[in-house]
């Protein structure tokens, strides 16, 4: 069974810094790609920024030059640094990932989820 475990979420004020990892534990072969997603309320859940195990990330244009994603393979952990958060960032955010199981199958799997609240 796969877990994957976020911690990091809070209340921040605007223009504050937040840092929110996530580690998968459990049996599985590789984790080929980690990312993070966030739901507003009222909201559809969105990609927020990903990263592939071979290094190449992906970031949603509303968090360009804000939020930088990175991951230790040896720790099965990925990072999302969040800086000059705005209001508008208010969310929970939830950790994805997509495993390669020992069966060689892949899977995908989300995380509980953290609440980021930016206010003031």
């Amino acid at each position: 069974q796969v877990q994957l475990v976020e911690s990091g979420g809070g209340l921040v004020q605007p223009g504050g810094s937040l840092r929110l990892s996530c580690a998968a534990s459990g049996r599985f072969f590789r984790i080929n790609a980690m990312g993070w997603y966030r739901q507003a309320p009222g909201k559809e859940r969105e990609l927020v920024a990903g990263t592939h195990r071979s290094g190449p990330t992906d970031y949603a244009d509303s968090v360009k030059g804000r939020f930088t994603i990175s991951r230790d393979n040896a720790k099965n952990t990925v990072y999302l640094q969040m800086s000059s958060l705005e209001p508008e960032d208010t969310a929970v955010y939830y950790c994805n990932a997509y495993i390669m199981a020992t069966s060689g199958d892949y899977y995908a799997y989300w995380g509980q989820g953290t609440q980021v609240t930016v206010s003031s």
